[in-house]
């Protein structure tokens, strides 16, 4: 499908304005009746030899792996996820505090993070889960996924972003916890 002349100026001044490809999408759809897919629009803004204006590219809040190369030290950790937990999890579902490694490096990295690993695992595409209460008392739900990433699920303070070092002391300890289980 081919634009006019007026309609591939306005696709530019889209791009000029920041839009991202699924907004130039969207915008087509409702302004010209155009139903394109997001490639075609990809290759639209490529035969106009566009360039979309590049955001920052974004963290993946679910990989605590990336905590140190993301945030240099002494500023916040990884962000959290805005996925639910099931109700049958409830506090009582979690392993006793016998199933939680004491780490004494953990313990000097963030504080004392601590982190429980589910008996049972409820969660569709997970792993395994569990809890973790931070240094500084904000507690936490979180998951591992069939791909071994890592994952919050619920944390208890809204918005809570932990430290760079219980954001490593909790990677410490939920790989100990996870060797204990045997995965």
């Amino acid at each position: 499908m081919s634009l006019t002349p007026e309609q591939k100026q306005t696709v530019a001044s889209w791009v000029a304005a920041g839009d991202n490809l699924s907004a130039i999408q969207k915008k087509l759809q409702e302004e010209f009746k155009i139903t394109m897919t997001y490639m075609d629009v990809r290759f639209l803004v490529d035969d106009l030899d566009l360039t979309l204006k590049d955001a920052a590219p974004k963290a993946d809040s679910n990989d605590l792996s990336k905590t140190r190369a993301a945030a240099p030290a002494g500023e916040q950790g990884p962000a959290v996820a805005d996925q639910e937990v099931p109700d049958d999890l409830e506090d009582g579902a979690y392993a006793d505090d016998a199933d939680a490694p004491a780490d004494a490096d953990a313990a000097a990295l963030g504080g004392s993070v601590r982190v429980e690993v589910d008996k049972v695992n409820l969660i569709p595409g997970a792993m395994a889960s569990g809890s973790v209460t931070f240094s500084d008392g904000v507690t936490g739900k979180w998951i591992v996924d069939n791909y071994g990433r890592p994952g919050f699920t619920e944390i208890s303070q809204p918005g809570y972003r932990p430290s760079a070092a219980d954001a490593q002391a909790f990677m410490q300890e939920l790989s100990a916890a996870l060797q204990k289980q045997g995965f």
